[in-house]
């Protein structure tokens, strides 16, 4: 398929590679499987921090006056709203999510949603901290080999990269809605399987590609449009 990546990169492969530690540890190492839920729900603010990072290195390392600051030109006071609105946009996505997510597999409660973040540190067990742990390091070793070594910094711009994250957000957040109806019938384990299943399916996918289509497929209907108004 156009959308599935030709080459897997190294850190592609060591971010698969993590997904399969949650599995091993709740199968053979006895982890609790409500521990890796919560694991996988916290690993959402793990990639807006990292596509914060992201932003801000395409922000500040664009040529002055290369393109408009949305589509690649230094920030300016433009890359900075968009900054400013991804955390203020993601941040919500995520509070709700992580409201809906905990609330419906039992895994915690909370009446006040702004405060469930807050909730989770509290939850969690040693392993579920080494993970987090782990998918910390993976992701901050893609953005050094990846983005600033093979320099995907120097390719994207701030609006792509914006977007970037919700397209895994939004199959991770499939996933994992099914994942939490295993957890309320006890079904632990077959959950911890078909979410690292699905994830790595996930990781093969050329998220870039895809925006760039979408990209060109906008641009072509402006194109359009400016012909036959």
């Amino acid at each position: 398929m156009a959308i599935m990546k030709k080459n897997l990169t190294l850190s592609d492969i060591l971010l698969i590679a993590i997904n399969l530690i949650p599995v091993w540890g709740v199968w053979f190492r006895g982890w609790d499987p409500k521990q890796m839920f919560i694991v996988y729900c916290c690993e959402t603010i793990i990639i807006g921090i990292i596509n914060v990072l992201k932003l801000a290195i395409v922000a500040t390392t664009k040529k002055p006056g290369a393109e408009n600051p949305g589509a690649g030109g230094k920030a300016g006071m433009g890359g900075i709203f968009l900054i400013l609105f991804f955390v203020v946009h993601y941040g919500f996505f995520v509070t709700v999510q992580l409201n809906i997510f905990l609330g419906v597999s039992g895994v915690a409660t909370t009446g006040n949603s702004l405060l469930i973040i807050a909730h989770i540190p509290a939850l969690l067990q040693p392993e579920a901290k080494l993970m987090l742990m782990i998918f910390l390091v993976g992701y901050t070793m893609q953005v050094v080999f990846e983005f600033l070594i093979k320099g995907e910094y120097k390719t994207t711009n701030l609006m792509r990269q914006m977007f970037e994250p919700y397209i895994r957000i939004f199959v991770q957040q499939f996933v994992v809605i099914i994942g939490s109806f295993f957890l309320m019938f006890g079904s632990g384990k077959m959950f911890v399987v078909v979410y690292a299943g699905f994830i790595i399916l996930a990781s093969l996918i050329n998220y870039k590609r895809l925006l760039r289509l979408a990209e060109l497929k906008a641009k072509r209907q402006e194109d359009e449009g400016k012909i036959h108004p």
